[in-house]
């Protein structure tokens, strides 16, 4: 059935204040159910995890439903899902662990297209190893990633290939499992950051070829929490540092301190909400979150292109790369007007955009455009509307002609 976006959007009551968010790569706004679940769990008696009492045993269901609920999301196993702050504070731990095996003379791939997040802890882990990185570029023209350069990057020493399945600046789709395949026929692991891509599509774990992925709950209509997703077996053979009286259980033995309850339950109620976008799917949980990406997968897909095609029709626009596949996300710049300038004016006119590098701090830099401030990006969730991509297209339309008087 078609994607019913009013009712979509019906769910998000923030939607109501009347801004237009076109900010989603930086966290989208958050769903009624998930708000409510986050409330009831803070309402009812929940102490720290025991079987003891039921408050205690609350908490064992909130922490075991959050794991349940992300592992239907990626296609991953409950027993294989760290839960944490944030994909950056998840990556860090398992950069340090990691880290502690390497030697001089081991390597590391890295990509300029990344979120730092999934740069700077294996760059680090791999300074205070000694370890060797090496960078896989992109095209500077499409923003693509070519493959190719990976089967000459990874090598016998390589123990590790990073690289994101969805760019956060200008929406790059990289060839994840063809990047895997050649990163595991050397026997390296591969750690793929999820969290610009799971919003948007549905996510196979084994498909994608990912021993480790992050996603963030707060770019899919969730609070702001994180998971790491990878086979329980593999998480066993890591002994990260924790304190001694905490659980060395999997995957208890990654997650530090206690966790937030309410939250987790707000992480299980995002992913129910998502598996209802198409209020026809049937079948079990996993099933009917694969039909509901797909169907809010299709929505963005045509506003991405309405977007592409106003802004190529728009004097003093340029539109930073052209991806063969990507996401519903694009930056742009100006002519005549800094990024922070343009962002200031949309915030003023009722949009919602970030910008300056948002973190993609490689990207940035192989560009040139640090410096000069970044650039601005328009990132679509599944509650934005045609409607709102004219309206954009419109304020910029106006914006660039304001550029275009600053510029003579």
């Amino acid at each position: 059935m078609p994607f019913d976006v009013t009712l979509v959007r019906a769910a998000y009551p923030a939607l109501a204040e009347g801004f237009v968010h076109f900010d989603g790569a930086g966290g989208s706004q958050t769903a009624t159910p998930v708000i409510d679940a986050v409330a009831g769990a803070m309402r009812s008696a929940v102490s720290n995890r025991s079987s003891a009492f039921r408050p205690g045993q609350r908490a064992l269901e909130l922490v075991a439903g959050a794991r349940a609920a992300v592992a239907d999301l990626v296609g991953g196993d409950p027993a294989g899902v760290v839960l944490g702050p944030s994909a950056t504070a998840l990556l860090f731990t398992l950069a340090r662990t990691l880290g502690a095996g390497w030697r001089p003379g081991d390597e590391v791939v890295l990509c300029r297209l990344d979120h730092d997040a999934n740069v700077r802890p294996w760059v680090q882990a791999a300074e205070a190893a000694g370890a060797t990185v090496r960078w896989a570029e992109f095209d500077r023209t499409t923003g693509d990633l070519p493959v190719d350069q990976y089967a000459d990057l990874v090598t016998e020493r390589t123990r590790l290939v990073a690289v994101t399945a969805g760019s956060n600046a200008i929406g790059t789709a990289p060839d994840v499992a063809a990047i895997a395949k050649i990163a595991h026929a050397a026997g390296a692991l591969v750690c793929v950051d999820g969290v610009h891509a799971v919003p948007h599509a549905p996510t196979d774990l084994a498909g994608l070829g990912a021993d480790v992925l992050v996603t963030s709950a707060y770019k899919w209509s969730g609070p702001h929490l994180a998971a790491m997703v990878g086979d329980p077996q593999f998480w066993g053979t890591l002994r990260p540092a924790k304190l001694i009286p905490s659980s060395d259980a999997v995957p208890e033995r990654f997650e530090y301190g206690t966790p937030s309850f309410p939250l987790l339950a707000g992480v299980a109620a995002a992913v129910d909400h998502l598996a209802g976008l198409d209020p026809a799917a049937t079948g079990d949980r996993r099933a009917r979150l694969r039909a509901g990406l797909a169907a809010a997968q299709a929505h963005e897909e045509a506003l991405l292109d309405r977007l592409l095609t106003g802004l190529a029709r728009l004097d003093g626009i340029s539109v930073l790369g052209a991806p063969a596949r990507r996401w519903p996300t694009v930056s742009f710049r100006v002519a005549g007007m800094s990024p922070g300038q343009v962002q200031a004016a949309l915030g003023d006119a009722g949009f919602c955009l970030s910008a300056g590098d948002y973190y993609a701090y490689e990207y940035f830099t192989a560009m040139g455009l640090r410096d000069s401030g970044g650039a601005v990006r328009a990132s679509i969730y599944h509650y934005n509307t045609a409607d709102e991509v004219d309206r954009l297209l419109g304020e910029l339309d106006r914006l660039a002609a304001v550029g275009r008087t600053m510029v003579r």
